[in-house]
């Protein structure tokens, strides 16, 4: 009962290890001069006013003291599986030394003796309660 529980708590940990290391994620950073104005992961960044007015007013153009950058964290594009027989022939080794050190750390218990187990208690030919007439409170 135990190990299951354990068992389903490790499944779902490496899956969302597998799932979180190929994810790939966009920071976008809004700037005005030094100071950072929006943050976005998923949406694009707002852009400050004096970026709206460059764009209403095309015909002058000038030096934006606002910049963006994006960063881009990439995850894994390929996940690769390997099997035993691509491990060298040390690591083969000593990969099973330590499971069969491993599995044997662990002893069973002894299975438990019960002296009375085939003991059968005497048949009651009457009742003594009643016939001496003591009761229990």
């Amino acid at each position: 009962m135990k190990f299951s529980y354990t068992h389903k708590v490790f499944s779902i940990a490496l899956s969302l290890l597998i799932l979180f290391s190929t994810l790939s994620l966009t920071i976008e950073k809004h700037f005005c001069g030094d100071t950072l104005i929006d943050v976005a992961i998923f949406s694009k960044t707002e852009k400050c006013a004096d970026d709206l007015a460059q764009v209403e007013e095309a015909s002058i153009t000038k030096m934006s003291c606002c910049k963006d950058e994006i960063d881009v964290i990439e995850g894994l594009s390929e996940t690769t599986l390997n099997s035993f027989e691509d491990l060298d022939v040390i690591h083969q080794q000593v990969l099973i030394a330590y499971s069969y050190s491993y599995i044997n750390l662990f002893e069973g218990l002894p299975n438990l003796v019960i002296p009375h187990k085939d003991y059968l208690p005497p048949t009651v030919v009457k009742d003594i309660h009643l016939l001496d007439e003591v009761y229990l409170i």
